[in-house]
């Protein structure tokens, strides 16, 4: 136990002395992972943001599982990150990686704590990393009000916040239950004393990820803007009917307003794309350059 406590600190220390890699940077080394599969370039990589993974990996320590073994969960996840990553998209690596580290944890945990090893669906998932803060929160909000919320009244609410099934909410309530302590119980008698709930780190995105999260989707936005432009009106309305709709139109649908088959409305969907691929491909070079 000493030794993993010692290694644990020393891939700790050695990750805080990383350099910072700026955006020219961060993006020639990715381009030289995927072209030419250069290792150097991908230790560089995943040095740089080692991190960022063991940041995240300490977020899970109240689940109960070994430092050390969160942060190699966590660096799993950063290195499948980095080999799924595409520099041309114009996202920073950063942020792409954020979500692999975090699912690579998160599956680690739900493996390995026997309560919840009958399941790992994406809602069990939610429930199970979130569901004791929201009902610690409700409850909280009750009371203010001077409400008490039944055990009913509760599961429902807590599917409605989480977005998932009432019957989802009901069995993982059954998982948790045994010897946890109240989260709203405080930890001392002093009248000061925090609650439990006010010790537990908030999932939600950090500012700093919500801004580059803002930015990398208004990037891609005006892209896209671009890219619809160079098509004529026609093709817009294929490409805005068959793929920007919540409830895409067929091709018999659009033939049908066009005046034309179904197989040449098709070929237009071909061409469109085609004309978006080349269009959004320039820019991607626009910008290379710019940063070169």
């Amino acid at each position: 136990m000493a030794q993993r406590w010692t290694d644990d600190m020393s891939l700790s220390r050695r990750a805080m002395k990383a350099e910072f890699l700026d955006a020219e940077t961060e993006l020639k080394l990715a381009y030289a992972w995927r072209d030419e599969r250069d290792e150097a370039a991908l230790h560089r990589l995943i040095t740089a943001y080692m991190r960022l993974a063991i940041s995240m990996a300490a977020k899970f320590r109240r689940y109960g599982a070994p430092m050390n073994d969160l942060i190699q969960e966590a660096g799993l996840g950063l290195m499948k990150a980095a080999e799924k990553f595409d520099p041309d998209r114009g996202v920073r690596f950063s942020t792409y990686a954020v979500w692999w580290i975090k699912a690579s944890v998160q599956d680690y945990v739900m493996r390995n704590w026997s309560m919840v090893r009958t399941g790992s669906t994406s809602s069990q998932k939610s429930l199970f990393f979130n569901m004791r803060r929201v009902q610690a929160k409700l409850e909280r909000e009750a009371a203010t009000q001077g409400e008490v919320l039944d055990r009913h009244q509760l599961h429902q609410m807590i599917a409605t916040e989480v977005g998932v099934p009432l019957r989802d909410v009901e069995m993982m309530e059954g998982r948790l239950a045994g010897s946890d302590f109240s989260l709203n119980a405080v930890q001392s008698a002093d009248e000061d004393g925090r609650e439990w709930i006010d010790t537990l780190e908030d999932d939600s995105a950090q500012s700093a990820e919500l801004v580059e999260d803002r930015h990398d989707t208004a990037r891609l936005r005006d892209w896209l803007v671009v890219a619809l432009q160079a098509l004529n009106a026609r093709e817009r309305l294929i490409v805005r009917e068959r793929k920007l709709r919540e409830d895409p139109r067929t091709l018999e649908s659009l033939g049908n307003e066009l005046g034309l088959s179904k197989e040449r409305v098709r070929q237009l969907e071909v061409v469109a794309f085609q004309k978006m691929r080349k269009t959004l491909e320039a820019q991607s070079r626009e910008v290379q350059h710019f940063l070169v």
